[in-house]
């Protein structure tokens, strides 16, 4: 099973706070894990400008990155940034492709990119990634941790954060009151 560009809706039961309601657009998934990013959890801070001026990039077109939030994208490596974003952005950096309609980049000229106003149209700015070893990601899902829905660039990329959970699991026609934090097996 490869999970590359699937949505992962965290469930009710979810132990972990971190995960709490969390959407993660699963990037990469192989026998030796799995790396995703959070699409649905904003921090305080830094904001999107503060952090270009931390990293030495000047803001040209101030509206564009003043008004995007900086997510929690997973505890692992908080302090590494990635972009997920819509495909018509190349950059130098080569991205990742993860979907048709998605690409992950963790280079620093689409950070400079999206600073000048000529970034990709859609993207969000990730500190930090959730990342599963071996087996692990399975063993979440067989544990009733996580539903497993399509990619959905709009849902993924949009700006509207409080509404995603939600939003993903009416997308799968599910009502989260109907859900049930017991795992069981037959």
């Amino acid at each position: 099973m490869d999970l590359t560009g699937k949505l992962l809706i965290a469930m009710p039961g979810m132990g972990d706070p971190g995960f709490e309601h969390a959407v993660v657009a699963v990037c990469a998934h192989s026998p030796e894990g799995a790396m995703g990013l959070i699409v649905n959890k904003p921090l305080p801070k830094p904001g999107m400008n503060d952090l270009l001026e931390q990293l030495g990039i000047s803001v040209t077109a101030s509206d564009r990155a003043e008004t995007r939030p900086i997510l929690f994208g997973g505890p692992v490596e908080t302090g590494r940034g990635f972009v997920l974003h819509s495909p018509e952005w190349q950059g130098r950096g080569k991205p990742m492709p993860v979907t048709p309609q998605m690409s992950m980049t963790a280079t620093r000229d689409i950070l400079e990119d999206i600073a000048a106003g000529c970034g990709p149209d859609r993207a969000l700015l990730a500190l930090g990634y959730a990342g599963w070893g071996p087996g692990q990601l399975e063993e979440e899902i067989l544990d009733n941790g996580w539903l497993i829905a399509d990619a959905d660039a709009d849902l993924a990329l949009s700006g509207e954060h409080a509404t995603k959970w939600m939003r993903a699991l009416s997308g799968m026609g599910i009502d989260p009151r109907s859900l049930s934090a017991a795992a069981g097996r037959a």
